[in-house]
C-alpha cells in the first residue's frame, strides 16, 4: 500500500471512484495543484473521464479491475456515495481511502445516517424503519400522516421517495418505493414544516483541522436542487449553530475529506439534519467562482493531506442548475455580465431533469 503519512507531492495520482460531474470538477481542481487523476466507473465517455489522466471503465464489482486501479494510484476517494460498500472495502485494503469505508457506510444508508446523527446528539426529523407493508403501517401510525417513505439506499434527487398523505394506499406506496430500492428496507420520515432549507459544507484534514463554508439556502424543483442562494438569510446565532453542527458531525465520524450537511431550519428556530453527503455537493458549486478556495480544491487538499484553504466568500451569489434542455441557453448565459457557466460534457439529447451544467451569478457586495 502507498505511504500516505505526509502530504502527496505534485505528480502523484489521485484515484476517484465515480466519473460524473463532481469527479470532473474535482479532477480539474487536482490538475491545478499538480496532481493526476485516475477515475473509475462503469460508463465510457463520462464527464470525469474527459478531463482525467486515466480512466478505468469497469463494473464496481470487478475485483481484478479494482486491484489494477488501486496499484496505479496513491490515494483513493469517491465522488458520490452510491457505490457498493464491498467495492470500497476491497480498495481500503489496497490503497489509502479518504474518507474511509466507515464514513461511506453511514452516509449511504438513511437509517444508519439518522441513527448516527441522533447518537452524537444531533437532532433530525422523527423517523421509523419499514421492512414490509405491515411494518410500514406501524411506522406511519407512529410518525403520522402526511409523511415521506424513502428507500434506505440509492435514493437521490427524489428517486425512491413517496409522499404518504391521508388517502395514500400503503401497498401502492411500498411498491413505488421498492421500484428504486436496492434492498427491502425503507424509512418513514415526518414532514418538517421548515421555513428554510440550508446546507453547510465542512472539510476536515487528517490532522483534525476543520473549515466550513457559509450556510446557503437551497430551493428545489420536482425534488431536484434548482437554486442555491448565497448566503442563507439567517441570523448569526443560527449560522453559528449550523456550522457547529457540521463540524461536530465531521469530527465524530472521523471524516478526512468533505462533508455536505443538509438541514431544515424550522419556524421555531430548530436546526434539524436531513441528509449527509461525504463528498463535494451540488449546493457548493458556487464556491468555484465566489470563494478563495472552491469546495473541489478543498476536497483535493483534504484527500491529499495538504493544508486546508481559506473558505472566505469573495461575493454573494446565486447558483442555478441547468436541468435538461436549459443548458441549450449556453450562449445567452455567456453573454450575461457576472455569470459563470459550467457545462459537464454529458451526451445530448439530455433527459428531462438531468443536471447538464450550472451557472453561478455573482453579486458584488
Amino acid at each position: 500500500m502507498p505511504d500516505l503519512s505526509g502530504p502527496l507531492p505534485p505528480g502523484a495520482t489521485i484515484g476517484i471512484l465515480g466519473s460524473g460531474q463532481l469527479g470532473r470538477m474535482a479532477a480539474l481542481a487536482a490538475a491545478r495543484l499538480g496532481y493526476r487523476c485516475h477515475v473509475y466507473g462503469p460508463e465510457a465517455d463520462a464527464p470525469a473521464n474527459q478531463v482525467s489522466a486515466a480512466a478505468t471503465v469497469a463494473p464496481y464489482d470487478d475485483v481484478a479491475a479494482l486491484t489494477r486501479f488501486a496499484e496505479s494510484v496513491d490515494v483513493v476517494t469517491f465522488e458520490f456515495e452510491n457505490i457498493p460498500l464491498a467495492t470500497v472495502e476491497v480498495l481500503e485494503k489496497l490503497a489509502p481511502l479518504r474518507p474511509g469505508a466507515a464514513v461511506l457506510s453511514i452516509c449511504q444508508h438513511r437509517l444508519r445516517e439518522k441513527e448516527f446523527c441522533n447518537g452524537v446528539s444531533v437532532p433530525t426529523t422523527a423517523y421509523r424503519a419499514a421492512a414490509d407493508v405491515e411494518s410500514l403501517q406501524r411506522a406511519v401510525e407512529a410518525v403520522g400522516r402526511p409523511c415521506i417513505l424513502k428507500s434506505a439506499e440509492l435514493g437521490y434527487d427524489g428517486k425512491g421517495q413517496v409522499r404518504i398523505d391521508h388517502e395514500t394506499d400503503l401497498e401502492a406506496a411500498w411498491a413505488a418505493m421498492r421500484g428504486h430500492a436496492a434492498e427491502a428496507t425503507g424509512i418513514v420520515e415526518a414532514i418538517v414544516p421548515f421555513r428554510i432549507e440550508i446546507s453547510v459544507i465542512v472539510a476536515r484534514s487528517a490532522d483534525g483541522s476543520l473549515r466550513t463554508y457559509v450556510p446557503v439556502e437551497n430551493r428545489h424543483r420536482d425534488h431536484v436542487l434548482d437554486e442555491t442562494i448565497v448566503p442563507a438569510n439567517l441570523p448569526a446565532d443560527l449560522t453559528d449553530r449550523a456550522e457547529a453542527t457540521a463540524r461536530h458531525l465531521a469530527k465524530e465520524m472521523g471524516l478526512v475529506g468533505l462533508l455536505a450537511v443538509e438541514m431544515f431550519v424550522t419556524h421555531d428556530d430548530k436546526v434539524l439534519v436531513n441528509e449527509l453527503a461525504p463528498r463535494p455537493h451540488n449546493s457548493g458549486h458556487w464556491t468555484l467562482d465566489a470563494c478563495i478556495t472552491s469546495q473541489f480544491e478543498q476536497f483535493i487538499r483534504a484527500v491529499a493531506g495538504l493544508p486546508l484553504g481559506s473558505t472566505e466568500r469573495l461575493c454573494d451569489a446565486v447558483m442555478k442548475n441547468l436541468l435538461g434542455d436549459e443548458a441549450d441557453d449556453w450562449l445567452k448565459i455567456l453573454a450575461e455580465p457576472g455569470s459563470k457557466l459550467h457545462l459537464y460534457g454529458k451526451a445530448a439529447p439530455p433527459r428531462p431533469g438531468r443536471k447538464m451544467g450550472h451557472v453561478t451569478r455573482l453579486i458584488r457586495r
